[in-house]
C-alpha cells in the first residue's frame, strides 16, 4: 500500500511517498481503510521533531482519519463491525492507504454525514468545542472575538460560537479570509492587517471588551486582543501559529480580572476519553442535524501529500485541508 513517509526531519519537501508494508489489527485494535485523511498544524510541527509527541522514524504524518473498518484484531470489546464507517485520531501514520487504530478511538459516522469531510472533525472541532464548552463556559447572548478565523479551527469556532449563541467577531488577514467567515456565520469582522485589533474590537462591543478570546495565533496578536477583553473575560490559548510564543503581561490578567486558559486537547481526550467522545458525539448529532457543516477548502490526492502539509504551513489554507486516497475518491466519486 502507499503512504507518505517521514524518513528524516525536516519541512514536507522532505517527504516521500513510497510503498509500505499493510499494518495487521493488534489487540484491541481494528485495521481501517483509509478515505481520508485531514492535514492539521501539529503535522507541520511533528515531522520536523517540533511536536509534543515525537514518533520514532519512520513515520507518516496524519493524526486524524475517516474511513471504512476492515478487519478486526483480537479482543476487540463494543458494537464496532466490519463495514462500519467510522472517524478515529491515531496521532500519526494516518496519511496512508491503510491504518491500525485503536477500537475504543473510532468514533461511528452517520449516514448522511460526508465521510470525506468528517475526517476534519476531530482536532478542529474537538479542539474548539472543548474549548469554548468545557474550559470557556461560553454562554449565549456572550461576545466571542476569534483570532486566526479563517483557519481551521478559526472556522470551527466561528460556527460552533454562532451555534452555542454568542456573538461572534472574527479577526483574519484579508478580506477574502473574512468573506468567508462572515458566509460561516460571523456577526462582524476584523481585518487586523489594515485595523488595529484593541482598538476595533472595543468599537465593535461599545467599550466593553469581549467576553471569550479564541487565540490559535499567537504572536503580536495575542497581547492587542487581551487588552480589549471584558471584565472577568476569559482567553483562551489555543496555539502559536504565528510562530511566535507572546509573553503576555501578567498585570493584563490582575487589571481585567480575566482568566488566561489553556487548551490542550490531545491531553484531554487521554486523560478523559470518555468525556471526550461524549463531545465529538455532541458535534456529529450538530452536524447531522445542519447546525454546523465544516468546510473544506482542498481536497489532495494522496501522492500530494506532502504538497498539501506544505499548504498549510505557508498559512495558505481556508478552512480544512484533507487528503483523499484512492478508496476515498471512489467511494465519492
Amino acid at each position: 500500500m502507499r503512504a507518505v513517509v517521514c524518513k528524516e526531519f525536516g519541512p514536507p519537501s522532505a517527504l516521500v511517498v513510497t510503498d509500505v508494508p499493510e499494518p495487521e489489527a493488534g489487540r484491541g485494535q481494528v485495521v481501517l481503510d483509509v478515505h481520508a485523511c485531514a492535514v492539521n498544524f501539529p503535522d507541520v510541527l511533528i515531522i520536523q521533531d517540533k511536536y509534543q509527541f515525537k514518533p520514532s522514524l519512520p513515520f507518516s504524518p496524519g493524526g486524524e482519519v475517516s474511513g471504512i473498518v476492515r478487519a478486526l484484531g483480537p479482543d476487540v470489546d463494543g458494537p464496532v463491525k466490519v463495514g462500519d464507517r467510522v472517524i478515529a485520531s491515531t496521532g500519526w501514520n494516518g496519511m496512508t492507504e491503510q491504518v491500525a487504530a485503536a477500537a475504543s478511538a473510532l468514533i461511528p459516522v452517520p449516514d448522511n454525514v460526508d465521510l470525506i469531510a468528517a475526517s476534519g472533525l476531530l482536532t478542529t472541532y474537538g479542539t474548539t468545542h472543548y474549548a469554548l464548552k468545557d474550559r470557556a463556559k461560553l454562554q449565549p447572548g456572550e461576545t466571542l472575538l476569534v483570532l486566526g478565523a479563517a483557519g481551521g479551527v478559526g472556522l470551527a469556532a466561528v460556527e460552533l460560537g454562532r451555534a452555542m449563541g454568542a456573538r461572534v467577531i472574527a479577526a483574519a488577514s484579508s478580506e477574502d479570509k473574512l468573506e468567508l467567515c462572515r458566509e460561516r456565520g460571523a456577526d462582524a469582522t476584523i481585518n487586523y492587517a489594515t485595523e488595529d485589533l484593541k482598538t476595533r474590537t472595543k468599537e465593535l462591543t461599545d467599550g466593553h471588551g469581549v467576553n471569550v478570546i479564541y487565540d490559535p495565533v499567537g504572536g503580536d496578536y495575542s497581547e492587542q486582543a487581551l487588552r480589549a477583553i471584558a471584565w472577568e473575560g476569559r482567553f483562551l490559548v489555543i496555539g502559536f501559529a504565528a510562530g511566535d510564543i507572546p509573553r503576555i503581561p501578567l498585570n493584563l490578567a490582575l487589571l481585567k480580572s480575566c482568566d488566561i486558559v489553556g487548551v490542550f486537547w490531545g491531553a484531554f481526550t487521554m486523560r478523559e476519553p470518555e468525556k471526550n467522545r461524549q463531545n465529538i458525539a455532541e458535534l456529529l448529532q450538530m452536524w447531522s442535524d445542519g447546525k454546523i457543516s465544516l468546510y473544506v477548502s482542498e481536497r489532495f490526492p494522496l501522492e500530494r501529500g506532502a504538497e498539501a502539509i506544505a499548504h498549510l504551513a505557508d498559512r495558505k489554507a481556508k478552512g480544512k485541508i484533507v487528503v483523499v486516497t484512492p478508496a476515498g475518491e471512489a467511494a465519492s466519486a
